[in-house]
């Protein structure tokens, strides 16, 4: 397979993470989703709780988040750089050396643009519609104080500036991967087909 590192970026709600997984399972290859996160830890030393939240989304100010984010082990080569870019270092040097190691789906923590010069990889961005995004979290995670509709566009909103500040590029654009799929319009499944169908064209 010449595209074996296949990236999956998606809107909240969307799927991505399913499909992701689904593709992982039926080429035979590693799933890389919370795996990354506990990877990216044992790199960084941050608390996987912090990593999980402030390393795809937005910088966040929270003395919580900066009270579990402290490691007893700090990196002193980057003590100058804030948090948030000692974590992007880390998540960089974690998805390229997943990247080596062979073929792999990576979930999101913009490693579409940390691969980008890579030619093995497939770089795909799964998105939907409001209504079926706004079903299908409320009946994966449940009612919450906040309507799902400002639920999905305070996430969506979070990853657009976070993928800006690191990347310089602009979030779900369609030049910025090679297939950008609506599993709201196909479905979870189709897109798993399509990405797979299209993985297995250059074995």
């Amino acid at each position: 397979m010449t595209q074996k590192i296949i990236t999956i970026s998606r809107a909240f709600g969307s799927g991505g993470r399913t499909i992701g997984k689904q593709v992982a399972e039926r080429l035979g290859i590693p799933f890389y989703d919370k795996e990354l996160v506990d990877a990216v830890a044992k790199e960084s030393g941050f608390h996987a709780d912090f990593i999980e939240e402030a390393g795809e989304y937005a910088p966040v100010t929270s003395s919580f988040l900066f009270n579990i984010a402290v490691s007893p082990h700090p990196m002193s080569a980057m003590n100058t750089m804030s948090m948030a870019d000692q974590l992007f270092v880390c998540q960089t040097n974690v998805i390229r050396n997943l990247a080596e190691k062979g073929p792999c789906v990576i979930v999101g923590r913009c490693a579409d643009y940390i691969l980008k010069d890579r030619e093995d990889c497939l770089h795909v961005f799964i998105h939907a519609g409001m209504k079926f995004r706004a079903e299908r979290i409320v009946r994966l995670y449940g009612e919450t104080k906040q309507t799902p509709e400002k639920r999905l566009t305070d996430k969506d909103n979070k990853r657009r500036v976070y993928y800006k500040h690191y990347t310089n590029r602009n979030w779900g654009e369609a030049q910025n991967y090679h297939i950008s799929l609506n599993s709201g319009l196909i479905g979870i499944e189709k897109c798993t087909d399509i990405i797979v169908d299209i993985a297995n064209m250059y074995e």
